[in-house]
């Protein structure tokens, strides 16, 4: 294989893995715009996803119906951390709300493990066949299912924010939510749609990675994180430019992981996590010195 086929299937292993943290890191951008919360148990819906599917399937039910099972199942456990973890904390500060989504990752990580136990769960590819060869790059028909699965939720969630009353509410608390509430617009219930909609993107990321690796208890941490890059890479606020910096991510990890070692795969993801919060956190610095010598000039 030559080099320039390989740097093609880099790239194309990058997309893949990246619209999956952008699936990810999307739902963690409608749950911080609208509850100011960072959800570190973001990475269990997919691993709740993944494993239920897996398991209905394995039942004997057909694929199609146990992925949509399982997305509603995702979606219904972020409904309820929300309401019972989170909420009651609402009026905490921020760290203390990290903490608490920190505790309820370690009970849903500790409830995976006691419902499906430490044997890895496998599904079976949406479409069987061989895989593809596109341009330089050889992808698998799941591949494919993954990018183009993930193209069309991006569009039916852009639909959603613009075209619904309920996606514009939602816009709304995330811009002021004291406008909101006098707008009469139910803030509470937006704060549990936003968690609703982060668990059911996390399902559908579980379900559609599954085909493709296998799934167990404990691959949520890892998968959250790396939405989480994507996330912090974007400032944490826009959904385009968090989708656009998920597949940057995800072509970046690839390309370290082949042309160095597949050993410091997870290590990028953190350096750039690093990289990143340092770069926010410089920026934020300057933005104050500036502020602080116009108001000495003043």
């Amino acid at each position: 294989m030559t080099l320039t086929q390989q740097l093609a299937q880099f790239i194309a292993s990058g997309i893949v893995n990246g619209t999956i943290y952008a699936l990810l890191g999307l739902g963690l951008v409608a749950i911080h715009s609208v509850t100011r919360v960072v959800n570190v148990a973001q990475g269990e819906f997919a691993a709740l996803g993944a494993l239920l599917a897996s398991t209905l399937v394995a039942r004997g039910m057909p694929l199609s119906l146990a992925a949509g099972v399982a997305v509603v199942a995702a979606a219904a456990a972020g409904g309820g951390v929300y309401r019972t973890g989170i909420r009651p904390a609402r009026d905490a500060g921020p760290l203390t709300l990290l903490i608490i989504t920190i505790a309820l990752h370690l009970a849903l990580k500790g409830l995976l493990l006691l419902v499906w136990g430490t044997n890895p769960y496998g599904l079976r590819p949406f479409t069987a066949g061989p895989p593809l060869r596109i341009l330089s790059a050889v992808v698998t028909r799941q591949s494919l299912w993954v990018v183009g699965v993930t193209a069309v939720a991006l569009v039916v969630l852009y639909l959603f924010f613009t075209h619904t009353i309920l996606g514009k509410s939602l816009r709304a608390c995330a811009v002021n939510p004291t406008a909101a509430r006098l707008m009469g617009i139910r803030v509470e219930r937006m704060s549990t749609l936003a968690w609703l909609i982060a668990g059911a993107l996390g399902g559908l990321a579980g379900v559609l990675i599954t085909p493709l690796t296998l799934a167990t208890y404990d691959m949520g941490l890892i998968l959250g994180l790396k939405g989480f890059v994507g996330v912090v890479m974007a400032g944490m606020s826009s959904y385009p430019w968090t989708v656009g910096a998920c597949i940057l991510f995800g072509v970046v990890e690839s390309l370290g992981a082949g042309l160095i070692s597949s050993n410091y795969r997870d290590g990028i993801a953190f350096g750039v996590l690093v990289a990143a919060l340092l770069w926010r956190a410089l920026s934020v610095l300057r933005g104050g010195l500036i502020v602080s010598e116009e108001t000495a000039q003043e």
